[in-house]
């Protein structure tokens, strides 16, 4: 490979490139293995000539990015994308018949239809040349001018004349057929011409006259010649007007096979037209020398030269092809139906290499050098030709080629691709120098075998979502952003489905969620996830959600979670056996839900959702710390008890076992989120915190008792409680209840304190009892003795005399 590379436009100046080489740096570039492109990026001088790195190499450095290839402009994506859907077309066909066997593919049928779609081809192209030509001089220069689309025009052309019989069949005389081909592509002689001539009273005293005649034969315009040599009558020679005359009675009945029902009428016609002009050459030699001269020119040359071409004279239509400055292809055209009129396609290579000897193509012309490969039948050396005229061409015609048998299919044992597949993948390359054109470039990988597939998946790994996914932005599913990124999701998604790349798909999922949780699009990210059952991702998605609460508090928070919560059902029946990553956004939504009703006042229900998260175990324990904190709020609350007995003993439960573990050294587990959220250096500090919960809670336990129990009968208060018709106070009540004295609130009714104090003083002292008579709040709690010894030992009280 080449050690020096040329940007347009250029990267640094000349003076630039010095100063930099004085500084001890170069530019280096390196090529990229899977597209079309290079990096390009300043080296120290001492890494550029030992080839590897060293300590001088800065860690961060400006990367360039350059293409081989411009990239198509407006009109040129245009033609690609039009002629794609012909590609698709002819790729499905040979996919039909390629299990059937060569046979079947090179049958008057298969090529009457692959002749049809190089025909289409062939449409695009006359349609993108007229185009472009219009462009050209406009402020909207094409990208490639009109000549260079003629170009191809032309080329594809002549591939479908040689290699695609009109009818299906080719064991035919072709000569017919390249003379319309030439006279299609390569006007000669122009209407102009015919113009100027038409309008003298004396034509052939114009030194173009003689030369418009031969070349108009020659090319098979038997009208124009007939019109031209009609107009001999009135020459001063009665001998060219007699000639004239037979001339014009001869080339009115020259024989053309489509006239004829068979080859062999044509044939037999042929020969008997050609005795008739080698006749009127006994008639031309009678001519005295006198008269050959008209004193402008001598015509006795020129038709001689004329009626060579009418007999068939290879050596005369040699001499007028280089005369005129006609070229190989003229005299091929032409030898076909004035020397030949049998040539058949198989007869072409060794003809036109012979030609070729003599008319040699013009090495600077690169259409010249293709046609004439292709003329030889050399079809991989044409491809080579058509690759280097434009990527598009060698694309295509390879492409039609494959199928037809005229390539070598079996893959290169070094690279893996075929000769078919090596153009498409160069022409997919350039596509690519386009990054929107990536539905296009994988349209056209994916039919390259393992190769191609493994390209078109790196290339759809790398398709933005977004234009804007380099930014943050906020997560409204209903904005134009959001329905791009959900369209260029669903296409990535379609594209693997119809290639059959399921794994690439789900790595595509992986992708987007990730890039969409950057983007804080969590319901597209959540959908990308479950498209992809990554439940590990999920699980991801779910902790970036909960760290939105802890950066910008509940109401950003319980926004975004209101996105997702709709995704909840779905997501569970999607996610067999994968419940722990639903528990995890289960308890994100339940928790947005608790947030947004304590913020409308729905207290009761937030507190029920806060008990509930326990219960169903929900809460993930790095979590608990933060809901327990939140249920401070409750329990501060003297009017309304939010919490039952059993969620009050829930909660104390849980706060117990906060409790223990931060004692043996695990409070990260249980509090970093509640510091975080509270802004605390460490989980000591959020413990502290959680300190007058533990009143709170024991208040709160205490005057649930109060509530549900009458002190004026401690057997219904049992009863009530435990559902106990039957119990002995004298057994029962004295392990069931114990007097807690809180906080001060009146007790009106003295008499049950009286006959509650010889139970209690038993358990907590005759002081203590006293003390509560005395106008202490008295809390009755459904509970054990050996639950109240847990609690009071947690609570720091004892409850021993």
């Amino acid at each position: 490979m080449s050690r020096q590379l040329h940007l347009v436009p250029a990267l640094c100046g000349y003076e630039e490139a010095l100063e930099l080489y004085n500084l001890g740096e170069i530019m280096s570039f390196a090529v990229s293995p899977r597209s079309n492109s290079m990096a390009v990026f300043a080296t120290p001088l001492h890494s550029f000539l030992t080839g590897g790195p060293s300590e001088d190499d800065p860690e961060k450095q400006d990367i360039y990015i350059a293409c081989w290839n411009a990239p198509p402009s407006e009109e040129r994506r245009t033609f690609v994308s039009d002629t794609s859907v012909v590609f698709d077309v002819v790729r499905r066909h040979g996919e039909k018949y390629r299990n059937q066997g060569q046979d079947i593919m090179r049958s008057p049928n298969s090529l009457s239809h692959f002749r049809k779609f190089a025909g289409d081809y062939i449409m695009h192209l006359q349609d993108c040349w007229v185009h472009a030509s219009q462009m050209t001089g406009s402020e909207r220069s094409p990208q490639f001018p009109g000549e260079h689309y003629k170009s191809l025009y032309t080329s594809f052309s002549l591939f479908q004349t040689l290699y695609l019989p009109e009818d299906g069949i080719e064991d035919v005389a072709v000569g017919d057929e390249l003379l319309e081909w030439l006279n299609t592509h390569f006007i000669e002689p122009t209407t102009e011409e015919a113009d100027q001539l038409s309008g003298l009273e004396r034509p052939w005293e114009d030194e173009t006259f003689w030369s418009y005649i031969i070349r108009a034969t020659l090319r098979g315009l038997l009208k124009s010649s007939i019109f031209f040599l009609s107009c001999l009558s009135n020459h001063p020679s009665s001998s060219l007007q007699l000639l004239a005359e037979k001339l014009v009675d001869l080339l009115n009945y020259h024989p053309r096979l489509k006239n004829f029902n068979t080859e062999k009428e044509f044939s037999v016609s042929s020969r008997r037209w050609r005795e008739r002009a080698k006749a009127l050459r006994i008639d031309l030699d009678r001519v005295p020398e006198d008269d050959r001269d008209d004193g402008f020119e001598n015509w006795w040359d020129n038709v001689s030269d004329l009626l060579g071409i009418l007999e068939g004279r290879s050596d005369i239509l040699q001499r007028v092809c280089m005369d005129i400055g006609g070229g190989w292809k003229e005299y091929i055209c032409a030898y076909g139906v004035w020397v030949d009129v049998s040539m058949r396609r198989s007869d072409l290579p060794d003809i036109v290499g012979k030609i070729l000897a003599k008319f040699p193509a013009d090495p600077t012309d690169k259409e010249d050098i293709l046609h004439a490969e292709l003329a030889m039948g050399r079809t991989n050396q044409a491809l080579v030709a058509a690759n280097e005229l434009d990527p598009w061409l060698s694309a295509h015609l390879a492409d039609i080629m494959d199928p037809l048998g005229l390539l070598d299919s079996i893959p290169n044992e070094e690279t893996g691709v075929s000769s078919r597949d090596q153009y498409v993948l160069s022409y997919a390359n350039y596509l690519y120098s386009d990054p929107g054109m990536w539905r296009l470039t994988v349209s056209y990988l994916y039919t390259c075998g393992s190769v191609g597939a493994e390209m078109a998946d790196e290339v759809l790994l790398r398709v933005p979502l977004s234009k804007n996914s380099a930014r943050e932005s906020g997560n409204e599913p209903d904005s134009e952003e959001d329905n791009d990124i959900w369209t260029t999701f669903g296409e990535l998604n379609k594209v693997c489905g119809e290639h059959q790349r399921e794994q690439t798909r789900r790595l595509i999922c992986r992708i987007a969620a990730k890039g969409l949780v950057k983007l804080r699009k969590y319901d597209l990210a959540v959908s990308c996830c479950t498209s992809a059952e990554d439940w590990t991702g999920l699980g991801h998605i779910v902790d970036n959600i909960l760290e939105e609460y802890i950066a910008h508090g509940p109401e950003f928070y319980i926004d975004l979670v209101s996105y997702i919560a709709p995704l909840l059902p779905e997501l569970r029946m999607a996610s067999a056996g994968h419940g722990l990553f639903i528990h995890r956004i289960a308890f994100a939504i339940r928790y947005a839900e608790f947030r947004q009703r304590e913020l409308h006042g729905d207290l009761k229900n937030a507190a029920m959702d806060l008990v509930s998260m326990f219960e169903e175990e929900l809460a993930p324990r790095s979590w608990w710390g933060v809901l327990l904190y939140d249920s401070t709020r409750f329990l501060q609350d003297e009017r309304v008890l939010f919490f039952t007995k059993d969620a009050t003993c829930l909660l104390l439960n849980v706060l117990d076992e906060i409790n223990l573990r931060t004692k043996q050294g695990f409070g990260n587990d249980y509090l970093n989120v509640l510091a975080r959220v509270l802004k605390l250096e460490g989980p000591k500090e959020a413990l502290i915190r959680l300190d007058p919960l533990k009143l709170a809670l024991a208040r709160h336990r205490a005057e649930v008792a109060r509530q549900r129990v009458d002190c004026n009968n401690r057997k219904c208060a049992v009863s009530q409680l435990h559902g106990r018709q039957d119990h002995n106070c004298a057994n029962d009540c004295q392990q069931e209840y114990v007097l807690l004295t809180l906080h001060r609130i009146p007790f009106n009714n003295t008499g049950s304190v009286s006959s509650l104090r010889a139970d209690l003083s038993s358990k907590i002292g005759p002081e203590d009892a006293r003390n509560a008579h005395n106008g202490c709040d008295i809390r009755l709690l459904p509970l054990s003795v050996s639950d109240l010894e847990t609690s009071f030992d947690f609570l720091d009280l004892d409850i021993n005399p």
